[in-house]
């Protein structure tokens, strides 16, 4: 498949996981990707992935919450490659707690990256992306449309991310530029595994969020995101598909 032939994607979080994922996905359908992560040997470790399966890519260490690093990183997509056509916001974090246990600082930390991050990594990119009509899609999360235990920070993060999906959607559909989101359910990557219940919770409210067929796998996500960023999505904006197995249903 080749229907990324001739474009710039630019993915965030890409040292593992969906953000890994989505970064192989994209260039083996043609794109020419710049992986982005904090984790600098992980993330050169996805830039070798990729090459090695015949693509092209770069690596950079950005921290998405800095808007500096991020407008630094989408003037590399732009140098290095020439333009920049679709915008993968996958980096993130989870931490579980107890709500009344929760810091301001762990709060804040979690919203910066996930929410304030793909904030600021979509408004570095926009006069770019407005230029190639180009594609935004977020990762938003199952958390944000249904109650998941312990995750106020990231249910409350990923909240915003899918009302910032749909506020660009808006505001910049009539220019070319789509914004879809996919709320993923219960993928297994790093974050995922370091899931553990918090100390003297009830551990059967995790109930409310184990999928119907098992774990997803990081290419599951991957797919999604490859579909919407791709012209087969051309009539598909601001909306968000679920990857959870039914779990949402």
């Amino acid at each position: 498949m080749e229907r990324f032939a001739g474009k710039v994607a630019l993915v965030t979080g890409a040292s593992s996981g969906i953000g890994r994922a989505t970064a192989q996905r994209l260039a083996a359908d043609g794109a020419q990707v710049v992986c982005a992560d904090v984790q600098e040997d992980a993330v050169r470790e996805t830039v070798g992935l990729v090459e090695r399966g015949g693509g092209q890519a770069l690596a950079r260490v950005c921290d998405v919450s800095d808007p500096e690093a991020a407008r630094a990183t989408v003037q590399a997509a732009v140098e290095g490659f020439g333009g920049l056509h679709v915008l993968c916001n996958v980096a993130g974090i989870l931490r579980f707690a107890h709500t009344h246990e929760v810091s301001l600082a762990e709060w804040n930390r979690v919203l910066a990256v996930n929410l304030t991050g793909t904030f600021v990594m979509c408004q570095a990119a926009l006069p770019h992306l407005l230029a190639a009509r180009g594609v935004i899609v977020n990762m938003s999360s199952t958390a944000a449309l249904r109650g998941h235990p312990w995750t106020a920070a990231y249910s409350a993060s990923k909240g915003g991310v899918l009302a910032l999906t749909y506020e660009l959607a808006i505001e910049y559909g009539r220019q070319g530029l789509r914004v879809n989101a996919v709320c993923a359910g219960s993928i297994r990557t790093p974050m995922h595994d370091a899931f553990s219940v918090p100390e003297g919770a009830n551990p059967k409210l995790i109930q409310r969020v184990m999928p119907f067929k098992g774990f997803g796998e990081p290419e599951d996500a991957a797919s999604a995101i490859a579909f919407l960023a791709s012209d087969d999505a051309r009539y598909v904006n601001g909306t968000m598909l679920r990857v959870d197995g039914g779990m949402c249903t």
